[in-house]
């Protein structure tokens, strides 16, 4: 087995956008994306790149939201078996090519999902069964296999691992901070930072800061699309899901962990998996003896960045459509913190896991779809609903959005986020 853990580093600086006020008599554009996240940024990048003349509006004077908040894993290996992956693959090919050009760091390692008991043994040979019959690309690795690949992988008691060469680790907040320049100055999109969107009329949008035009609008703009249409998701059932995550400061010496890291508990939580005969129980031995990690939505994975920072995570906690500002704490929860830790520490082990840095994410959910796209107006494009997907499907997501709305091509409807069918060919 060969794997390439080549590691790309860009340079220190970080590219700022300042914001500036909107020229009321302003230029027209082709497009005017709305919000500066991962689905803003790769909605831009999609129409940019087909010689659109394109604005980004963000309400903030950088993207703070969900898009900076997560593990910076593109994770193909989670998403099911079939249509989904293959959108998910798709759009793994436009990051890597994306990345490459803009010298973002990135590491191309793939991924390792370890197996500490027979169950999830179990469950790992049979998805790589199932997958590999689908024509996806995966490894089986005994013990010795598996500590070779990684440095990072606890010994003890270790059954096997899976591993999977197509996954990216980025920094999320480093390629949200720089991917705005790269547009800039490679496909002149123009960034408008610290404007909040108030009213879209016709192909007029205004501003807390003036007023600009557009053929189109494309809305990226997360749980915050309630703002300028509120009973669309409403009528949707859409709800927030909380996650607590945790990072390191940078490990020591030369040490990296390889592949993202997955252990067991993982295997509960990505669609992917969902179709394997004794998943049940495995999800029932992990009822009884860990009931808080069902109850809090705890899997465990770690990530590293160029810096070699881990970053650690993480929960889901989810209000319910009928009550969805109800029981989840707007606060960090030390409890779920030592969940978190403690469970890692039986799969990994690293030189320095004294955590640096604690935050919560919050993204939407839809109730039924891998997420939710639709015209609110003649001229207005919504996307949002994707929830923990964002940045592995981004760039897959928008260009199948860009793509249909503007006429180009049909595209193959995605499976529900739930679904647990035979995969079909990928």
């Amino acid at each position: 087995m060969t794997l390439d853990l080549t590691t790309t580093m860009p340079s220190a600086d970080h590219t700022e956008i300042s914001p500036k006020p909107a020229d009321t008599s302003g230029p027209a554009f082709d497009d005017i994306v709305v919000g500066a996240g991962v689905i803003g940024l790769a909605h831009a990048y999609a129409l940019a790149r087909r010689g659109r003349k394109v604005l980004v509006i963000e309400r903030h004077a950088r993207a703070l939201g969900a898009s900076v908040r997560n593990f910076g894993m593109i994770w193909p290996i989670g998403q099911t078996l079939g249509a989904n992956m293959n959108l998910a693959l798709k759009s793994r090919q436009i990051w890597a090519g994306l990345l490459e050009r803009s010298g973002i760091w990135h590491h191309q390692g793939g991924s390792l999902h370890v197996a500490h008991h027979d169950d999830e043994a179990q469950v790992l040979r049979e998805f790589h069964e199932l997958a590999t019959q689908a024509g996806y690309e995966l490894e089986l690795l005994d013990a010795r296999a598996t500590t070779t690949c990684s440095r990072a992988v606890n010994p003890q008691g270790l059954k096997l691992s899976l591993y999977s060469r197509h996954e990216i680790a980025v920094d999320p907040r480093e390629v949200i901070g720089k991917l705005p320049g790269y547009l800039r100055a490679n496909y002149g999109v123009r960034f408008e930072y610290g404007q909040m969107v108030r009213s879209i009329d016709g192909q007029k949008v205004k501003t807390s800061a003036g007023q600009w035009s557009a053929r189109r609008f494309w809305l990226c703009t997360g749980d915050e699309t309630q703002i300028l249409y509120p009973e669309i998701l409403t009528r949707q059932g859409m709800f927030p899901c909380k996650l607590q995550m945790l990072r390191t400061a940078a490990q020591t010496g030369d040490w990296k962990i390889g592949p993202h890291l997955a252990g067991g508990l993982t295997l509960r939580h990505y669609t992917s998996f969902a179709a394997c005969p004794t998943l049940a129980e495995l999800k029932a031995r992990v009822a009884r003896e860990m009931p808080l990690m069902d109850h809090f939505g705890i899997h465990v994975m770690a990530s590293q960045n160029g810096r070699g920072e881990l970053t650690i995570g993480d929960s889901h906690e989810y209000n319910p459509p009928e009550e969805p500002f109800g029981t989840v704490s707007p606060f960090n929860t030390r409890q779920i913190d030592d969940l978190i830790m403690n469970y890692l520490k039986t799969i990994m082990v690293a030189p320095d896991l004294e955590i640096a840095e604690r935050w919560f994410g919050v993204y939407l959910k839809h109730p039924g779809k891998l997420l939710f796209e639709t015209a609110a107006e003649p001229h207005v494009e919504i996307l949002t609903g994707i929830g923990g997907n964002g940045m592995t499907l981004s760039m897959g997501v928008s260009e199948q959005h860009v793509a249909r709305v503007l006429g180009e091509a049909s595209t193959q409807d995605l499976a529900p986020e739930s679904a647990s069918t035979k995969p079909a060919l990928v």
